[in-house]
């Protein structure tokens, strides 16, 4: 925890230490004016991308836990699930922009998508999932050949003269499907901020990056952030309103900056303030 501890710390400095350089570059070539306002851009895209990351760092504990993976396995299996996660954003990045270009309405659709995802969010937010029943898991289990036992790191082994998949595949899997499916969540997020594809890019890539270390830095006190996916939920949902009202009102970014923060805080410190009972500690996070 303390090595996942110092690496979030390197992370942070990192992405603080690319904004400071954006900020500069931008001011000498166009001036304060451009500069200030890109670089408020990457702050707010970063913070909303760094938040919902936390959500889904939650449902790798989640998946972690269902198949018994101890933690040294996990770090190879979050390694290809960052990695999996920067090469699916940025396809998914291009596509938005492109879309943007093409149909200017894009963003109606954009908003009413994150309204709707948010009310799910908050709805669903602290409800025992059943991870059993998903069917992309039921699916594998009938149609791939899989070992009983894990392997080590190993995704693939011989048996019987044969390569089949270990339960760690399967693992690995379902991190880059929820990795997918928050991409599709989290990219519309950030266009309602900024339609700058490099800055997209980059917001998304440095809050990325320090999932893993964030991931074995919350994995044994997640339980104590139980009113975190509410605020989520919140910001996701406001963030559809924005972009829904963008011919009526075109929302501050030093706004829409604070709101996200104040929104985290406050979430946060609510979780701590009001520890969940202990039954209801006992469920897993949907």
């Amino acid at each position: 925890m303390k090595e996942a501890a110092w690496w979030s710390v390197v992370w942070f400095a990192a992405a603080g230490a690319f904004g400071a350089w954006f900020w500069w570059y931008l001011n000498g070539q166009f001036g304060a004016d451009v500069a200030n306002q890109k670089a408020l851009q990457y702050a707010t895209g970063y913070l909303i991308e760094k938040g919902l990351a936390v959500e889904n760092v939650f449902v790798w504990i989640t998946i972690f836990t269902y198949f018994s993976v101890p933690p040294e396995f996990q770090k190879r299996v979050l390694l290809w699930g960052v990695l999996g996660a920067i090469v699916m954003r940025a396809v998914l990045i291009y596509l938005g922009a492109l879309l943007i270009q093409q149909f200017s309405w894009i963003f109606y659709l954009f908003g009413a998508f994150l309204v709707a995802t948010g009310i799910k969010m908050f709805l669903f937010t602290g409800k025992k999932s059943d991870l059993g029943s998903n069917p992309l898991l039921r699916w594998l289990r009938n149609h791939a050949p899989l070992t009983a036992t894990l392997h080590g790191e190993r995704f693939v082994v011989l048996e019987n003269g044969r390569r089949v998949f270990t339960p760690l595949f399967l693992v690995l899997v379902l991190v880059e499907a929820t990795d997918l499916i928050f991409a599709v969540d989290s990219i519309p997020a950030i266009f309602a901020v900024t339609s700058d594809p490099f800055i997209v890019f980059t917001a998304n890539t440095f809050a990325i990056l320090g999932l893993r270390a964030m991931y074995f830095l919350l994995a044994d006190v997640a339980e104590r952030f139980h009113l975190l996916g509410y605020g989520l939920a919140i910001i996701v949902a406001l963030v559809g309103v924005k972009m829904l009202i963008i011919d009526l009102y075109k929302v501050p970014v030093l706004w829409m900056l604070a709101t996200v923060a104040a929104v985290l805080l406050i979430s946060v410190a609510a979780s701590l303030m009001m520890p969940r009972p202990a039954s209801a500690a006992r469920k897993t996070r949907a």
